[in-house]
């Protein structure tokens, strides 16, 4: 069985927005405070102009967002993950990954951002927080971006099997909504993981050398990353 978590949403609370944004943008948001769950999936979702409806999470875990459009929210931000795991050099391999995923989709513009980069640690947030409005103008301001990409790596296995667990959020730094979401373990002894690592060289350009690679990707601990990479950004489709 493929091991997959529900995605928590971004919630977000009406705290001084009249301070951040004014009294015209808190009039308009006065009473709305939408719960949707759908299994363990809870979304609160505050706009600036209209309150939009939750979609439900997918079935390999992840959460998009299909009432905004991710070609449109401008410069992103991935800020290096954290690390729950005893591997420290594996949260760096990991976001590396990501981000050349992620270019390579050419969604949103991207940049990536370490853990000890000044202007992060300047912001003094707490790993894995749910951020208030404040501290997402802060991060907006300080990274100069619309948007920031979060998460943690929940679990690393290099052997006996390779295993790889994050959690995953994409946020919108001008109205604090949840842009996307993926919270996942893949495991190479799994045999729907197996599948999809076929089916990841076979998209490849690289022809005839397939069952090899896929044998490397399961001993492979950098190979194995870039597949997870790859998996994850075949989530983040913009809406058309």
């Amino acid at each position: 069985m493929n091991r997959s978590r529900t995605v928590l949403s971004h919630l977000i609370t009406p705290t001084r927005l009249d301070s951040l944004y004014g009294s015209r943008y808190i009039s308009r948001i006065k009473g709305l405070n939408l719960w949707i769950t759908v299994s363990l999936l809870a979304l609160v979702l505050l706009a600036g102009c209209r309150a939009y409806k939750a979609t439900e999470p997918l079935p390999d875990g992840s959460y998009l967002n299909r009432y905004k459009d991710l070609t449109t929210i401008g410069r992103v931000v991935i800020v290096e993950l954290n690390n729950d795991s005893t591997f420290p050099q594996i949260s760096a391999d990991v976001t590396e990954a990501l981000f050349l995923a992620l270019q390579k989709k050419q969604i949103f513009g991207l940049t990536m951002v370490r853990q000890d980069d000044p202007a992060w640690r300047s912001l003094e947030l707490e790993p894995g927080a749910i951020y208030s409005l404040e501290e997402l103008l802060a991060i907006r301001q300080t990274l100069k971006c619309e948007a920031v990409l979060v998460g943690t790596v929940t679990q690393y296995e290099p052997y006996p099997h390779l295993a790889i667990g994050l959690r995953l959020r994409l946020l919108d730094l001008i109205d604090g909504q949840l842009l996307w979401a993926m919270e996942q373990v893949w495991d190479s002894a799994d045999k729907t993981t197996q599948r999809q690592i076929k089916q990841y060289f076979q998209s490849q350009t690289i022809t005839g050398f397939e069952s090899n690679l896929e044998q490397m990707t399961v001993v492979s601990p950098l190979k194995f990353i870039r597949f997870v990479a790859y998996e994850i950004g075949q989530t983040l489709e913009p809406t058309r």
